[in-house]
This record gives C-alpha cells, sequence and structure tokens, in this order.
C-alpha cells in the first residue's frame, strides 16, 4: 500500500501540533510541514502535498492565494481547508477555488476523519500494522498557544460582524507582546496614525484574569460604517452605531476566548475613551490603567470598502500566568 505525501500548512506550531495529533492512527501518510503559504507551495511542487491540510490566515501567502496558484500552476493536490476563518464567504471562496472540504477551528479527530473518509482519502488498512507515528516533539510557545486561541475568537466575531454589515471582513493574522506600559503607548500612537479616533473600551474579568478591550473607529471612516448599516432616521446616532458594533466584536472575542480556555468573563458597560479625540489624548487619560500588558493587536478591513478598525485585547501582567496555566494542556 503506497504512502500518501501529507501536508499539514499552518503559520502556528500549536495548529499544527493539533492537527498531526487528531490524524487517523491507521492513516498511512508522509508528513511534511509548512508554516505559510510559500513554505507549502514549495512542497507541493516537489510532489509532498498529494492531500494539504491549509490554514487560511498566514503571512507571506494566505491560504486563499495557495489555493489559486495550486490552479493556476495545474498541480495535483486534493486540500482540506482548516481555518478560524469562518465567514461563509470565506467557506463559499475556498470551495469555488477548489478546496474539498472546511473545517472550522478547533475540530475534532473524529471530524476530520469523518472528513477523510467520506472525501475517499483514508487509505484502506495495509497487510500489517503500522508503526506508530511519532508525537509531535516541537515546543509550543505560550505566544503561540495564545495568539492561535485569538485567531480562532477573531474568525467568529468577523463571521458575526460579516453578517451585521453585509461584507466579507479580512482577517489578519493578530500580533501578540508583552508590552511594557512605553510600548503599549507607542502601539496606540501607530494605530491613530495621525488620525482622530473614537475608541470604546469595555472591561473584562473572571478566573483571574482580567483586562480591557479597546476598539478603535478612524473618525474620517464613520460616515462609510454607518452607511453600511443602513439605519433608518437619525434617531440611531453614530455613537449608538459604534456602541452596537463594538458590542458584536468584542462580546464575540471574549466568549471564544472563555470558551477555549474554560473560564467565564464578566464584561463592564462599555465606555467612550475619546470621541473624536486624538490618540495621544487617549494615552494620557489613560495612562494609570496600562502597565506591563499581554496585548494583543487585530486590525480589521472590509473588503471594497476604505474601512479598516483596530481592535487591542489589553490584559493586565497579573493575568499572565493564569493564561499560561490554562493554556497549558494546549501547549504539552
Amino acid at each position: 500500500m503506497s504512502v500518501i505525501p501529507l501536508l499539514v500548512c499552518d503559520d502556528s506550531n500549536m495548529a499544527r501540533k493539533q492537527v498531526l495529533r487528531a490524524l487517523p492512527a491507521e492513516w498511512q501518510v508522509s508528513i511534511t510541514q509548512a508554516s505559510d503559504g510559500r513554505q507549502g507551495m514549495e512542497a507541493i511542487r516537489k510532489g509532498l502535498g498529494q492531500v494539504v491540510l491549509l490554514d487560511l490566515t498566514m503571512p507571506e501567502m494566505d491560504g486563499y492565494q495557495v489555493l489559486s496558484a495550486i490552479r493556476a500552476e495545474g498541480l495535483q493536490a486534493q486540500v482540506i481547508v482548516i481555518s478560524g476563518d469562518v465567514q461563509e464567504e470565506a467557506v463559499r471562496r475556498v470551495h469555488e477555488l477548489g478546496a474539498l472540504a472546511f473545517l472550522k477551528k478547533p475540530f475534532d479527530q473524529d471530524e476530520l476523519r469523518e472528513t477523510l473518509d467520506g472525501l475517499g482519502l483514508l487509505n484502506a488498512p495495509g497487510p500489517a500494522p503500522l508503526a506508530a507515528r511519532p508525537e509531535p516533539t516541537a515546543e509550543i510557545s505560550f505566544r503561540d498557544a495564545f495568539r492561535e486561541t485569538v485567531n480562532v475568537a477573531i474568525g467568529r466575531a468577523a463571521a458575526l460582524i460579516a453578517k451585521v454589515l453585509g461584507v466579507f471582513v479580512h482577517l489578519p493574522v493578530p500580533n501578540v507582546n508583552i508590552l511594557e506600559v512605553g510600548e503599549l503607548h507607542m502601539a496606540l500612537m501607530d494605530a491613530g496614525n495621525g488620525n482622530q479616533l473614537t475608541a470604546i473600551c469595555q472591561g473584562f474579568i473572571g478566573s483571574g484574569i482580567a483586562g480591557e478591550a479597546l476598539l478603535m473607529f478612524h473618525d474620517s471612516e464613520i460616515a462609510d460604517m454607518a452607511q453600511l448599516m443602513q439605519r433608518q432616521g437619525t434617531e440611531y446616532s453614530d455613537l449608538e452605531m459604534l456602541l452596537d458594533l463594538s458590542s458584536v466584536l468584542i462580546g464575540a472575542c471574549l466568549s471564544s476566548i472563555a470558551e477555549q480556555i474554560d473560564v467565564v468573563f464578566s464584561q463592564g458597560h462599555p465606555q467612550i475613551l475619546g470621541q473624536h479625540a486624538a490618540i495621544d489624548e487617549l494615552i494620557r487619560v489613560n495612562q494609570q490603567r496600562w502597565k506591563k500588558t499581554l496585548a494583543v493587536e487585530i486590525s480589521y478591513s472590509l473588503e471594497g470598502h476604505d474601512i479598516h478598525f483596530d481592535l487591542l485585547l489589553l490584559f493586565t501582567e497579573d493575568s499572565i500566568q493564569r493564561l499560561t496555566d490554562k493554556l497549558a494542556y494546549l501547549m504539552s
């Protein structure tokens, strides 16, 4: 029985490890790993990706570009997408580009097995039992584990925003960093980039983890956002619209993170940190609230519109150890 060349392509070390652990034990495959789309394409061109388990949101070259390149180059690869970007339009696009199936992160072993079996990709049992597949040994860092957790969360949030606004949301690779207070101020200044902002801040706390979610809208783009919301009448103000969007986006992100690490967050009422205030004013007002911080930066953009908004999840220094403990089972 021939061995199937299998490529696992995902920028997250932890996600690749989860996929490898979920592979059916009896499936006869030779495994190649790639951490971005360019590496993945190199492997496919060498014949190392007869079956490909592909992430969508990656640096260098994303999953959509990989699918397009496979088609353009006429390469033989049977692709199953495994992604945290769960927008209905994302699922439609990958099927249109030739993917055979779409699994939503986080997935389980049974789901992967059923998908492989349904596509006829599980080879028949060989005449002799296979040697046990070696366990993935790569070390998973806290940053990688938490970034993958956030990746799933922002995908769920984007799917909700896409439905509310009727658009396709481009998802970035989230940045996860532990920032000193000065570095956080620099990150906020960079997000502002000379423009005036309206920022919505919402505190959260639970199971020894606490922080603030900060959603920043560029004032120059708020009118376009309002048009997308198709609001009726003048009773629905710009501020109400931003609070509604913030509630959807922040709520979905936090609930997904909480679900994945098995905690419950209580959320405070959203606050307007600096309506029409320049970013340096936001920093001045809040400089006492943010010391050493675990910061997650996500910049959403809406396809076909010049609209961007930035989400910062800021976890207190005291929360880092608790998060590490909660993620330990994923990192092991």
